[in-house]
């Protein structure tokens, strides 16, 4: 029998957890038809003496809904080793929507997944109007990896209830009809729906995120569909401040696994370290809702933000904030950074803050102003002391010097290496929350599969290869139903990731680079170690390189 390739001679991870073993995988037709004991001609033989064969990674939290319309390749989740990413999370995307609703979709996407208007406004094609439609057009669009689809629950209020949906909870007609809709996308292949009650989420005109004003009964009626459908997963933004669960979102939580009958993965589960016991505590208080299918959702990787005042995700949750996100303009942030007012009323919030560390852990990055250039490296605190004033005055006057070019970074959450070990060995926990192709001037952490294969698996030894091999393929598949892919077993679709477990691993720091449409910038993070990536039998990814487009296939649930 003639193989169209055989990788031979490496250490094989099936994706079990099962150890390691030497072996050979045979591949053919886009399907493995060996593991192991297997040898014979074929088309190209890859030797992988030293490396590690394993399932290619699945992403379940990315935000490439836009980006596929540039970017086939899905960079730079397509560098470190993911074959397939699943969309259309914390209830914002671009589909369905009708075209005189196409600014208020970008909108939502500028504020609350930080992707610059300019760069959607070029970028987007809108060759789609409904769900399915868009399913069918991001295949045209021939990925590099393969796309699975949730329903964002925000277009589909939109589509139905138009500007309403900003406002109040649909009506039982409106229900209705936004249910039929969302059964139409589950029927067309998506592996359920995602929503969010984050106050930071602020979508159109600074106004709350539709899906947030969904009531119970509309809710219900939608998590109905995937019950009525027997397949599907429901991912929610659930934790309003940010790693704490509350006794009001744990019920919510509780009620979409009753009336779905499905699993239900939440974000985010951060370490804090200024509420120590947080993440334990939700923990505890998610514990019956674990039982019932509840999968919490956390990085291995710190959380360090880029903070740009243009885009000032960050501080959305604070009402102070509001106006910033209601015309976006640079004139008129300047104006709201300027006003004594706004600063007392911030000044006032941080008293109690939702999200928000301390001005000892904001540095100023970067400056274009070459008058500002001795303050880079220091922290908002330091600067404030310098000049004799507080940190909020220091943060603004500083960004308002640099007429809002500055960059600041801010190191929060997951930072302490105990709490992270237990995070990342704790089976309940699904590892993920790269969100590529969002807040893409402030962060890039869709390298995250081999940040944790190279610090947590090589360096700190917190898990052992096989355990980390599983958390990033068969994990994610199971939970969302991707049931040919996420293992190296004979007959499943060929996705395969290629790595050198000495020196794999992601940079500290990500790379901007300006190649968004119009040339936006955006963070990238680079990969260490990744040989080769096959999507669907066919390589990908070979050696720092993309190699071949169109291997990709919108999954189907």
């Amino acid at each position: 029998m003639g193989y169209d390739i055989l990788i031979k001679n490496g250490t094989l991870i099936d994706g079990t957890g099962s150890p390691a073993r030497r072996g050979n995988l045979a591949i053919k037709a886009g399907r493995i038809t060996g593991v192991g004991d297997v040898d014979g001609l074929a088309k190209r033989v890859i030797d992988a003496d030293g490396a590690v064969v394993a399932p290619g990674f699945i992403d379940p939290h990315t935000h490439y809904d836009a980006q596929i319309c540039w970017d086939g390749a899905v960079t730079p989740s397509s560098w470190h080793g993911v074959t397939s990413v699943v969309m259309g999370n914390c209830g914002v995307g671009i589909a369905p929507c009708r075209p005189d609703a196409r600014e208020i979709a970008m909108r939502d996407l500028v504020n609350v997944e930080a992707i610059p208007y300019g760069v959607l406004e070029e970028g987007i094609t809108w060759d789609w109007e409904t769900f399915p439609e868009y399913m069918a057009a991001a295949q045209d669009r021939a990925p590099s990896l393969n796309l699975a689809f949730l329903a964002p629950l925000t277009p589909f209020r939109h589509y139905v209830m138009g500007g309403e949906s900003l406002e109040r909870g649909a009506t039982p007609k409106e229900t209705k009809r936004i249910t039929a809709l969302l059964g139409e996308a589950m029927d067309a292949g998506a592996f359920g729906f995602s929503s969010t009650i984050l106050n930071q989420h602020l979508g159109f005109e600074g106004r709350p995120l539709a899906c947030r004003n969904a009531s119970r009964d509309e809710l219900k009626a939608y998590a109905g569909v995937l019950k009525e459908r027997g397949k599907g997963a429901i991912e929610v933004a659930l934790t309003r401040q940010i790693g704490v669960l509350e006794d009001e979102q744990c019920e919510l939580l509780d009620f979409l696994l009753d009336h779905s009958g499905r699993p239900v993965t939440f974000i985010a589960l951060f370490d804090r370290d200024d509420i120590p016991e947080a993440v334990r505590d939700t923990l505890r208080r998610a514990a019956p809702m674990i039982k019932k299918g509840a999968r919490p959702q956390t990085s291995p990787l710190p959380l360090t933000r880029e903070i740009n005042m243009r885009s000032p995700f960050s501080f959305a949750a604070f009402p102070s904030w509001k106006r910033v996100f209601q015309d976006t303009s640079k004139d008129a942030q300047l104006a709201v950074y300027r006003d004594q007012a706004f600063r007392d009323q911030f000044r006032e919030e941080l008293k109690n803050p939702l999200a928000f560390g301390n001005w000892e852990r904001i540095t100023l990055h970067e400056v274009r102003s070459q008058d500002l250039k001795s303050l880079e490296g220091l922290s908002v605190a330091e600067i404030a002391r310098a000049q004799g004033q507080d940190g909020v005055d220091a943060f603004l006057d500083t960004a308002i010097a640099d007429d809002l070019a500055c960059e600041f970074t801010m190191a929060s959450f997951n930072t302490r290496v105990d709490r992270m070990a237990e995070l990342l060995n704790d089976p309940s926990i699904l590892i993920g929350l790269g969100d590529g192709g969002a807040h893409v001037d402030m962060l890039c952490d869709s390298g995250y599969p081999t940040y944790l294969l190279g610090t947590w698996v090589r360096e700190r030894k917190v898990l052992s290869l096989e355990q980390a091999v599983r958390r990033l393929t068969s994990d994610p598949a199971e939970l969302f139903g991707i049931s040919d892919r996420g293992w190296l077993r004979t007959g499943l679709a060929a996705d395969v990731a290629v790595f050198d477990p000495d020196t794999v691993g992601s940079s500290n720091r990500g790379e901007r680079r300006h190649d968004l449409p119009g040339g936006g910038k955006r963070m990238v993070m680079p990969s260490r170690g990744v040989a080769y990536t096959l999507v669907n039998g066919e390589v990908v990814y070979d050696h720092g390189q993309i190699v071949a487009d169109g291997a990709g296939r919108v999954l189907r649930s």
